[in-house]
């Protein structure tokens, strides 16, 4: 995608309604993600499971986000995007169905980790299928339209995965835990019927001659940043995903919605700078009539750089923690930070991730560098309950130093670029 001056082309005739069902069904889910994660979190944290019990509780949510990044692509040009992002909607309903129907005694471990192994599944089918219909449904001409719809879905996923903590939170807070399963199930099952009813026509044409060994990279700058990516998103969740929020309700006295509202805030904040890092970065170019882009790029270098000093926030924290300093205090600020700052090196990452890839071989490289994501959010959510429940908070701080130091060492290794080198100007998503 290069933002090259093209006139304004409608999207493709009949297409901006799937469009709108599309960022809605995405919306949907998304936000029902989110009011899953901190439901399911703070309940089982106040029935007494240990932090290690609660991430396990994550354990098959993340690793199926792996296999249905590597599988989705391959799907979804087998099947077609209109019947994974249907089938999306649809597992993700019956995952709440499977929390919220059995008495209490049925919510052991395992049978929690199958509905969230479901409902993991259930986000990053919808995902990918949202994502890449927006390329179906705008005309083959229209560059500043999809530019424009794609920013609109990405810049809204954070923002709706931030609210989601909120109202998760405030439903378990207001109604408790079932009856909060019962009102998101109703709203994934709307948002299914309604583009099931409403949808025209098929988004985009399934492929039944699309090879599954097309998902593995062979590019090396590709595979380097996938490494990278690995370390840097376990480097946040390490700490932020079971270790902060029980940190927040058990040691700092929060209630549920106190905790849901304030990584509600964070999330959305931190979605906020990374949708603006793009356009920071673009104001410093300019665009020759090719659509490629001149002047200070982001390049290996400046991904390397980032990372070492993300390190610096963690550590601050946990000395800070240590030192006996206000604890809200240190939390509030030292999170703003570290959000900041790894919102720009993950805005990077994307950035890159397009760079390095070849366009007829975008959707797979980019596939695959999601693939690195999911597995950091894999390793960093186990690291999570684990290290909290031996070395606390403060623990969890040093390990994301190690990881986010990890990140750089690995960034030395990706491709530099001159400033005033000519590269596809485009930027993706920013990750989860």
């Amino acid at each position: 995608m290069t933002t090259a001056h093209v006139a304004a082309a409608p999207a493709k005739t009949g297409n901006l309604r799937n469009y709108i069902l599309v960022t809605g069904a995405y919306w949907a889910d998304t936000l029902t993600d989110g009011a899953i994660r901190m439901l399911v979190l703070l309940y089982f944290n106040q029935l007494g499971y240990t932090p290690f019990q609660v991430a396990m509780l994550f354990l098959f949510y993340e690793i199926f986000g792996v296999v249905t990044n590597l599988f989705g692509g391959y799907l979804a040009a087998r099947m077609g995007l209109k019947t994974t992002l249907f089938a999306g909607l649809g597992t993700q309903f019956v995952a709440l169905g499977m929390l919220a129907l059995p008495d209490s005694a049925w919510l052991t471990v395992p049978y929690v980790m199958a509905a969230q192994a479901l409902s993991g599944i259930a986000k990053d089918l919808t995902k990918m299928s949202s994502k890449s219909a927006i390329k179906v449904v705008v005309a083959e001409d229209a560059q500043s339209t999809l530019f424009k719809w794609v920013a609109i879905l990405t810049g809204s996923k954070n923002a709706l995965k931030g609210v989601g903590f909120f109202v998760g939170g405030l439903l378990l807070y207001l109604v408790g835990f079932r009856p909060a399963l019962f009102i998101l199930a109703g709203l994934v099952a709307t948002a299914l019927i309604v583009a099931a009813v409403l949808m025209r026509g098929d988004l985009g044409t399934a492929n039944k001659k699309a090879k599954f060994r097309q998902m593995f990279s062979h590019n090396r700058a590709v595979n380097i940043l996938a490494a990278a990516r690995v370390f840097l998103f376990a480097s946040r969740d390490v700490w932020f995903v079971v270790g902060l929020p029980v940190f927040l309700y058990s040691a700092l006295g929060w209630n549920f919605w106190q905790v849901g509202g304030f990584l509600a805030i964070w999330v959305i904040g931190y979605g906020i700078v990374q949708a603006a890092a793009p356009g920071v970065i673009k104001r410093r170019m300019h665009v020759d009539a090719a659509g490629m882009a001149h002047g200070a790029v982001p390049d290996g270098q400046t991904a390397m750089w980032l990372a070492f000093a993300l390190a610096a926030f963690p550590a601050g924290i946990a000395l800070a923690l240590a030192s006996g300093i206000e604890p809200a205090l240190v939390i509030i600020a030292g999170l703003i930070a570290f959000g900041i700052i790894f919102a720009m090196n993950s805005s990077v990452h994307s950035y890159l991730i397009l760079a390095y890839t070849d366009s007829d071989k975008a959707a797979m490289g980019v596939g695959f560098y999601y693939m690195a994501n999911a597995l950091g959010r894999l390793a960093g959510t186990v690291l999570s309950g684990a290290v909290y429940q031996v070395w606390g908070l403060i623990g969890c701080l040093w390990f994301a130093v190690g990881f986010v130091v990890a990140a750089g060492l690995i960034s030395i290794m990706l491709p530099r670029r001159p400033v005033g080198a000519a590269v596809p100007l485009a930027f993706g998503d920013g990750g989860e």
